[in-house]
């Protein structure tokens, strides 16, 4: 059986929260698409976890937790969220085809935003990937 939680919006709907409630029923939680310029929190045991790239699968030990080709990857982000969950080997998997925020990226988006070529984005790096992709090296943001 599969599940799929998918926004009309373009953020702030609840599926983060929705997915932690489904998880504990499935052995996987993949995240498919977005980056680290958003989130979600989730309270478990009384621990508050903020979430921007992991799934929320994360905080149950069944799940493999997947990221997907659609999702833009910042590593440094990446790695600061696995922190707090210790050795996430065999239970995090980031596809090969996910796309990856370079140095130059996060530069580039603070250099455009305030300019005629402003696309309205979080500075992180996210928008410029995006654009470059999409204008010559054909971005798929299929499942």
């Amino acid at each position: 059986m599969a599940d799929v939680v998918v926004g009309v919006q373009w953020g702030d709907e609840g599926k983060g929260k929705l997915v932690d409630r489904l998880a504990p029923n499935y052995d996987f939680v993949v995240r498919f698409q977005g980056g680290h310029n958003a989130g979600h929190t989730i309270v478990a045991k009384g621990k508050t976890h903020a979430l921007h790239l992991i799934p929320s699968g994360v905080l149950y030990p069944q799940c493999k937790n997947v990221i997907g080709n659609g999702v833009v990857v910042a590593l440094d982000a990446l790695v600061e969220e696995m922190q707090p969950f210790g050795d996430l080997k065999g239970r995090l998997f980031v596809s090969d085809r996910a796309h990856l925020i370079l140095p130059h990226h996060p530069m580039q988006d603070v250099r455009t935003e305030g300019t005629q070529s402003a696309i309205g984005t979080t500075k992180k790096g996210i928008g410029p990937l995006i654009k470059t992709r999409s204008d010559g090296w054909g971005l798929e943001w299929g499942i």
